[in-house]
């Protein structure tokens, strides 16, 4: 029995040297060690055999079963590339590869810069909720409900009631909103500026999205004129595109400031509005209970997007939330 064992093993060793494919070594293995091979069948039949006889084969069967399984996983992984898995999968001393990074959307960069500007000019940072009431949107800015102005922008209505007494909430069009909040809870001087998102339901095009961010500002206090207003916004233009750059101020119409202005900078050649302005205006004050005649105070508001596109040459307002890896990569 020991010597047919021995023998089994030679002619399993030497068939193993001619595998050289996947189906090769399969045969081999159910020909030499499968459950029918003639050393399962030799380890079976040890309970026959005497005592002493019976230590010995199955020693020397289990011995020979190991070595040649090593032997097949050896000759597998030299032949046909097999990896062995107690190796290391991956080479270490390889250089390792680059790892992306990700970066800040090229509209918090702006928001950032323009919020540190502010800021450095003695503003505060404020908040308010994207979802608002019609009475701080609209009616405490100066616009009640059969005011023309209101069709200057398309609101998106929200069905349900705030509370009994029906009012109605909506996704805010602007944050001008949060003056009045501000106002109505807190005594002057103020200096406010409050960057957030804003809703409007309008088609999109290059220059327009249905939502989008706006920095509101507000400064009230005892005699501010509007030199304050021009000096205030003269800094910021500098601070955010250059110590040389030209402004204009135009008239225009904004229903809670009198008189209101655009504001545009001389940009490659041409003039470039970026923000619209004005004096607070004297039905705003008295909406919020300021009652002091010798209060006055200036706001504005603008669209980080708008200064974004101008900064770096964009032509598209609709590229900043395309999620297209290739635009937001160059920021």
């Amino acid at each position: 029995m020991i010597e047919k064992i021995e023998k089994l093993k030679i002619k399993a060793e030497n068939d193993l040297k001619s595998c050289i494919s996947d189906k090769d070594f399969e045969d081999w293995r159910v020909n030499y060690l499968g459950r029918k091979s003639e050393l399962s069948d030799i380890l079976k039949n040890i309970k026959n055999l005497d005592q002493e006889l019976k230590k010995v084969v199955g020693s020397l069967g289990n011995k020979t079963r190991i070595e040649l399984e090593e032997q097949l996983k050896t000759s597998k992984s030299r032949i046909l590339g097999t990896k062995d898995s107690n190796k290391p999968s991956h080479d270490y001393s390889l250089p390792s590869r680059d790892i992306s990074i990700g970066k800040l959307h090229p509209v918090t960069l702006t928001l950032r810069e323009i919020k540190k500007a502010f800021v450095s000019l003695g503003f505060q940072v404020e908040e308010g909720p994207e979802i608002e009431l019609d009475k701080y949107n609209f009616d405490m800015l100066n616009i009640p409900e059969d005011h023309p102005a209101r069709d200057m922008w398309d609101t998106m209505w929200i069905d349900e009631k705030i509370n009994n007494n029906g009012e109605k909430m909506l996704l805010r069009t602007h944050t001008s909103p949060v003056q009045a909040r501000i106002m109505e809870n807190q005594d002057p001087p103020i200096r406010v500026i409050v960057p957030g998102k804003c809703y409007r339901y309008e088609a999109t095009d290059s220059t327009h999205e249905w939502h989008f961010y706006q920095v509101e500002g507000l400064a009230v206090d005892k005699n501010l004129t509007f030199s304050d207003l021009k000096g205030t916004l003269y800094e910021f233009a500098k601070k955010m595109f250059g110590s040389e750059t030209k402004i204009r101020f135009r008239c225009d119409y904004f229903p809670f400031v009198e008189p209101g202005v655009d504001m545009s900078i001389y940009w490659e050649g041409k003039w470039l509005e970026i923000l619209g302005a004005g004096m607070v205006h004297p039905k705003v004050f008295e909406k919020v209970g300021y009652e002091d005649k010798d209060l006055s105070g200036f706001a504005f508001g603008m669209g980080p997007e708008r200064i974004a596109m101008i900064k770096h040459n964009i032509d598209d307002i609709r590229l900043f939330y395309s999620n297209d890896l290739r635009f937001l990569e160059q920021f």
